[in-house]
Formats: C-alpha cells, structure tokens, sequence
C-alpha cells in the first residue's frame, strides 16, 4: 500500500514513537515495553506502529468504507484497526473518522428523493450480466481466508464461490474477480452488488 515504506522515516520524528524508536535503533537492547524493530518498521506486539500521518485518517477510512462489510459501526472500526495497527490516540482517531462520516452519510439522506423502483433487464445469454455477494464471518480456512465471494450468472444461475478476506478492500476483490471469472468468461456487461456505491465505484 502507497505510504508504509515511509514510515520509517517518520518515526524518529513522531511525538508518539521517537523515544522508543531512537533507542531502539541506536541502543543494545532489540525489545522494550513490548515494542520492537523489524527492517526499520516499529511494531509492538505484533502491530505495525503508525507515526502521526495520513495514513493513520487513510486507514480509518479504508476500513469503514472500502472493507468487504461496507460501513462498520465505530467499535467495529477499532476492532479492525487495532488487529493490525498501533499508536496512542487510535480510539479517539477512528472514532472522529467515523462520526465525520456518519455526519455527511445523514446529510446526504435528507436530501435525496428516491424514485421509483426499475425491474433488472432480463438477460439472453450466459456471463454477461452477474451478482456479486459476500458471505462473512466464516471459520478460517488454512491459508486464512474467513470469506466467500459469490459470483452468480444470472442467466444461467451457475456461480463461482471465491474465498477472500473479510477486510480485503474493492481493488484485492478485483483482481480475485479478474483472475476467477473475466479469464474464464470474458468482460462482462452488468454487474450487480450488495456492497454500496462507494465500494462498486472502486471495484
């Protein structure tokens, strides 16, 4: 992802992680307080330490609007961000980000006039018109998959069942679709989604 590999050279001049990172990288010792160094990145307890940057407000974002489980709730969004990532202020961070959204998700509603509901064009022929569903929240399987992409001809009513990561973002469910279905099929004309707008907009 575009910003990691500079993190490194955030860190000693991060209020958050400069003490710990300095002495680390210059002294003896290879652990303290449960914080470490791995290939100049600093992570404590297997969590990748983020340094006061954008990416910190990217990460937030990404989680609640470009996860497979479309827009989480703000404890969902810590839940997320707290397997993987770290800094001092994470709570109160993606708890901003979320309200900023909840905010402009409200104001949009208030504002749009929904029309009338249109049927679906019934489709002729096999793989130019698909679905495209998620189901979440399933055992992990032996390389860590804890998802399932399915992929439904509506013409036909044969599907593709793809695993995927739960948190996996539009463009990683893009290239599994590229390489499970467009390779087998074709381009297709239609698609449609249970994901939001947002999420179809990235894909």
């Amino acid at each position: 992802m575009i910003g990691f590999e500079r993190l490194t050279e955030e860190y000693d001049s991060c209020f958050d992680f400069e003490k710990i990172y300095v002495t680390l990288r210059d002294g003896p010792a290879r652990e303290m307080y449960d914080f470490f160094l791995q290939d100049g990145y600093l992570f404590r307890f297997r969590k990748l330490c983020i340094p006061r940057t954008s990416l910190r407000d990217f990460l937030s974002w990404e989680v609640h609007a470009g996860g497979l489980a479309g827009h989480f709730h703000q404890n969902k969004i810590i839940k997320v961000v707290k397997h993987r990532f770290y800094w001092p202020s994470l709570k109160r961070d993606v708890a901003k980000i979320g309200s900023q959204y909840r905010t402009c998700q409200l104001d949009k509603q208030q504002k749009q006039i929904a029309g009338p509901y249109t049927p679906l064009p019934v489709p002729n022929c096999s793989w130019q018109d698909v679905s495209l569903n998620f189901i979440l929240e399933l055992p992990k399987t032996q390389k860590k998959h804890n998802s399932i992409l399915v992929v439904v001809d509506r013409f036909s009513k044969m599907a593709h069942f793809i695993p995927c990561f739960k948190i996996s973002d539009a463009s990683r469910v893009a290239v599994s679709f590229f390489d499970n279905v467009i390779k087998l099929h074709g381009i297709l004309k239609t698609m449609m989604s249970d994901r939001d707008v947002k999420f179809v907009s990235y894909f």
